[in-house]
């Protein structure tokens, strides 16, 4: 990643748009990350920002975020002196990554006031910070930092807003010539053992990345033949055309968006062209295209990691505790399956009581029920007697005879938790914010987890859950349950006598439904491979997939959530196509 004070640039000069623009809603979908919906002379925008300590960005975006049903106090504090706010400036502070946004809204008293955010790019110290400009005074920040964490700098409510340390380099865009060679000649006479050459650059020159600085070595081609025959004189020349050429598109806001790998095969993004790019290039006509294109759903799946840590240990250790309960199970099936021997063993005993003495260990004695009449041997407890001996094991017969029912019936409740919770972990791995808070909620009820919320804010049982709706080629609807939560709503809820049902056979999955009585078998193949592709399936080749009407479909009386029995099936063999899902229009909606 090189999120660099030259890619804030390049957002500030996009995001010059917003000014003007009015502030209509706010949501914070995750602990880290603000969304503002704008409305600006071009339209309707949505704009991000994100102090998440791993993926800390500001860009427009065309991603749908979830919207908690009860709003941070951050996002409250937001909401009362941004919302219906115009925004009058954005700005960046020198080449630093740090974003100042200057909002006027009138206050409770129907006055004007103005309020700045400031969002700071810097890793695991982003943060986002809502300041009163007039006083400097913090209102609050997204990331609270307290005297015990900081004595230097503190985000707390209350406290005058510090600016992050200054690192007193030199402004790239204002360096001369003069500057530049003096920076150079000072780098030669301290050069590290190790270090890349390129990094007097990031160590001199304010909001140079160790990306950016490598491309100006790379433009400058100091290896060429030219370049090591004339020396130092020569490669401060060559060095100082490729930096002031790159700054001067800069300075005049010609960027060229572009995403791919580095010489280390790292995924990087860049503000300007990089001629070392290698891999899968991409240029972007805009650089929140590019930032939104290449973090993709990262930091979403980060935060849904984060938030499926909890939940994904409490399943795998449930999944484990029940095929070890198997395992146990069987071992006391094949004991009790010789039920038999032992009812053999003492009714062989019982009429030969005198040939045995106490402390005997074994006895050989003629098995009349076999067919050949062969000698069984028969283990004793030498501290038994004879006749205990062969109470023993009439009791041990009576025991395993009694337990091959409750035994059986525990195996088929193990069976069936197993798959359930395996079901479940396949459910999260492909699960948004939204699903995640619909399994938490479904192991609730089932009574796996504890209610923790408060009284009079439970969600009613009948509420609709999110639900994924695809369109096929042909036009035609196909939704996708996530979750049994809504692959409950979707199959016994929403479809109809005569709509297509699909899941995978014998594999944990989704439920997929065709919303339609005629379509055709692009439809068919496109559903086969969302149900495919969203099942413990997903990265197999030749995925038996089912499909049969809704009328088919039905679900046993005490069944787990999301199970179901059908009948009529047909069996489609298709391999999960990601490219083919991720072309199909797809929107989420409530049920």
């Amino acid at each position: 990643m090189a999120l660099d004070g030259i890619v804030t640039r390049a957002i500030i000069h996009e995001l010059q748009s917003c000014i003007g623009g009015r502030i209509n809603k706010i949501h914070q979908p995750a602990a880290s990350d603000i969304v503002f919906n704008l409305r600006t002379q071009s339209g309707n925008r949505r704009l991000l920002l994100s102090a998440n300590p791993t993926y800390p960005r500001v860009h427009f975006t065309e991603e749908s975020f979830p919207n908690p049903l009860e709003a941070p106090m951050f996002c409250m504090l937001l909401r009362k002196h941004f919302e219906g706010g115009t925004i009058e400036a954005v700005t960046q502070v020198g080449m630093e990554r740090i974003i100042h946004i200057d909002v006027r809204q009138r206050d409770e008293l129907g006055d004007l006031s103005l309020k700045r955010i400031i969002i700071e790019l810097m890793g695991r110290h982003s943060n986002i910070i809502l300041v009163d400009p007039a006083t400097d005074i913090q209102l609050d920040g997204i990331h609270h930092v307290t005297p015990a964490i900081s004595s230097f700098r503190i985000v707390m409510p209350g406290f005058t807003y510090t600016k992050p340390p200054e690192q007193h380099k030199l402004n790239p865009l204002e360096a001369g010539y003069s500057e530049f060679l003096s920076a150079y000649h000072e780098a030669e006479e301290s050069e590290k053992d190790g270090a890349p050459k390129s990094m007097w650059l990031v160590e001199a020159f304010n909001g140079l990345s160790p990306l950016i600085a490598g491309e100006i070595y790379a433009r400058a081609d100091m290896e060429s033949p030219a370049a090591v025959e004339g020396g130092i004189a020569s490669s401060a020349e060559a060095l100082w055309q490729a930096f002031s050429k790159m700054m001067k598109d800069i300075r005049e806001h010609r960027y060229s968006p572009v995403t791919g790998e580095n010489a280390k095969g790292k995924s990087v993004f860049s503000a300007v062209h990089l001629a070392q790019l290698q891999g899968d290039i991409r240029t972007y006509p805009s650089i929140s295209e590019c930032m939104e294109d290449y973090y993709g759903d990262k930091a979403l799946r980060d935060t849904v990691k984060q938030k499926t840590s909890d939940l994904l240990r409490f399943l795998q250790n449930e999944r484990n505790k029940n095929v070890k309960k198997l395992s146990n199970l069987e071992k006391d099936l094949n004991e009790a399956e010789d039920a038999d021997r032992y009812r053999i063993w003492g009714e062989l005993l019982l009429p030969s009581l005198h040939e045995i003495r106490k402390g005997d260990r074994f006895v050989e004695l003629v098995n009349y029920y076999d067919e050949e009449q062969k000698l069984e041997k028969i283990p004793l407890d030498p501290l038994l007697t004879p006749s205990e001996n062969a109470q023993r094991y009439f009791k041990k017969y009576n025991k395993f005879k009694n337990s091959l029912a409750v035994i059986d019936e525990q195996m088929n409740l193990a069976r069936e938790e197993v798959t359930y919770l395996e079901a479940l972990l396949q459910q999260l791995s492909d699960a948004t914010l939204s699903d995640i808070d619909e399994i938490r909620e479904e192991l609730t009820q089932q009574g796996y987890l504890r209610d923790r919320s408060k009284k009079g804010k439970k969600k009613k049982k009948n509420d609709r859950p999110t639900l994924h709706v695809y369109t096929s080629s042909e036009g035609i609807e196909m939704y996708v349950g996530k979750n049994n939560l809504q692959n409950e709503y979707v199959t016994n809820r929403l479809g109809k006598p005569n709509d297509t049902w699909l899941h995978t056979k014998d594999i944990p999955g989704s439920h997929v439904l065709i919303r339609s009585e005629a379509f055709g078998e692009a439809t068919l193949n496109e559903a086969a491979q969302l149900a495919a592709f969203y099942s413990q399936a997903k990265q197999s080749s030749s995925v038996p997939v089912d499909y049969t009407l809704i009328r088919y479909v039905r679900k046993p009386s005490g069944a787990k959530p999301g199970f179901v029995i059908y009948d009529h099936q047909r069996t489609l063999i298709v391999t999960p196509d990601e490219q083919l899902i991720k072309g199909l229009h797809n929107v989420v909606k409530n049920g």
